[in-house]
């Protein structure tokens, strides 16, 4: 089982991103670090640290859960894409990030801007 990103716009041909659950939640506590927190210390992961005590673009994306469904709207995507982006550059150039994790990152950006090109929600299935 696991987890997998797709623009809302009902074609079975556009691009898609997918992991298992622990790769997508590896995923997100490199984003979290890259962001300068650690997502075990937030509520909903195991810590109690509010989500009002970071400044992320990215927390509609990080703070949901792994299994729940759900979208995120083209606003929502719109809005995170930019930060996304400039950390998958980084990583591109830290050899401590996993290189799945910035192909991940790359395929991520690809559905998100299509999902913004097409106004259409980035779906959770």
């Amino acid at each position: 089982m696991g987890l997998t990103l797709f623009p809302g716009d009902g074609d079975t041909s556009s691009p898609d991103v997918a992991w298992s659950y622990s790769g997508f939640a590896a995923f997100r506590r490199q984003l979290a670090q890259a962001e300068r927190f650690t997502l075990s210390e937030m509520r909903g992961f195991g810590g109690r640290r509010p989500w009002s005590d970071v400044s992320t673009s990215l927390e509609p994306l990080l703070d949901r859960p792994d299994d729940g469904g759900g979208e995120l709207s083209p606003t929502e995507c719109a809005a995170l894409l930019p930060r996304l982006e400039a950390i998958v550059d980084e990583w591109r150039s830290q050899v401590d990030v996993l290189q799945t994790h910035v192909d991940a990152g790359q395929q991520l950006t690809v559905v998100l801007r299509l999902c913004v090109a097409k106004d259409v929600e980035l779906l959770f299935l």
